[in-house]
């Protein structure tokens, strides 16, 4: 616990403070950081980057990660090796995936813009990390790829408790594959989808690894979020009490967040 608590004391203390990192002195400022935040406009937009990637990016890996576990939920040929491939991206390390993610966008030799091309779609070709249009979205789906592989995993483990003689007896009573789906599967899915929902937006909010690799919150800003401009202030610019100010608010977003989500599940 003190591993926890006396860090998160820290920032809150830093958070009060003007300090540079270095200075062996830390003016207190009181909530000159916090008042100064409130004003910020990149703040404001580093956090809609981090609500559109919250929303966009939990609603996209639950709906690929729970399509593949229903694709492999009655164990067809080569199921290992389909679990393998679904799950390898989770443990490769977030550079080889910003790296190799910048590779396939890359405007001149990359394989989207090669594809486009091949089907005869070449005003569709573009920079897309360069794009301020387009770069969000872009790094979104590498940081989809790379996690989706946890929530297909969540899902198969409890697609193997979903009791199938309820999805035969609503197969007799003439539903359809999409009404057994959403009225026999989902319901018993509930705890899985909570707990992925959970890890979802707090990763969606914590967000930083794959951004910070590919584009470093540019081009213009358009992919900034509040972690990676934290870290911008604090360790790139020395402004440690205002970055820590910044750390902390995420923190407070995450958990009500959390919060909300299990709280709101609990009473469905």
């Amino acid at each position: 616990m003190g591993f926890i608590l006396w860090p998160l004391a820290q920032s809150v203390y830093l958070s009060l403070t003007d300090w540079d990192g270095a200075s062996p002195e830390k003016r207190f400022v009181g909530l000159a950081n916090f008042q100064r935040m409130l004003g910020d406009g990149l703040f404001w937009r580093s956090l809609g980057h981090n609500l559109v990637w919250v929303v966009v990016g939990t609603a996209l890996t639950m709906g690929v990660a729970l399509l593949l576990a229903m694709f492999v939920w009655n164990r067809p040929r080569g199921f290992t090796a389909l679990r393998t491939i679904y799950f390898m991206p989770q443990v490769l390390p977030a550079i080889i995936v910003g790296i190799v993610w910048s590779w396939i966008y890359n405007p001149a030799f990359g394989i989207i813009n090669r594809a486009l091309e091949a089907v005869g779609l070449e005003s569709w070709t573009r920079g897309w990390l360069g794009d301020p249009t387009f770069a969000l979205y872009a790094v979104m789906v590498a940081s989809v790829w790379a996690t989706v592989g946890l929530a297909f995993v969540i899902f198969t483990a409890a697609l193997h408790n979903v009791d199938t003689d309820l999805l035969d007896a609503a197969r007799m009573d003439g539903a359809n594959g999409w009404q057994r789906f959403r009225h026999v599967v989902i319901p018993q899915l509930s705890n899985a989808i909570t707990l992925v929902t959970v890890l979802l937006l707090v990763h969606g909010f914590q967000a930083f690894d794959h951004v910070w690799i590919m584009t470093k919150g540019g081009p213009d800003n358009a992919t900034q979020l509040i972690a990676t401009y934290t870290y911008q202030k604090a360790f790139m610019e020395n402004e440690v009490g205002y970055g820590s100010t910044l750390s902390l608010v995420l923190t407070v977003i995450s958990l009500l967040v959390s919060v909300a989500v299990v709280r709101v599940r609990e009473r469905a």
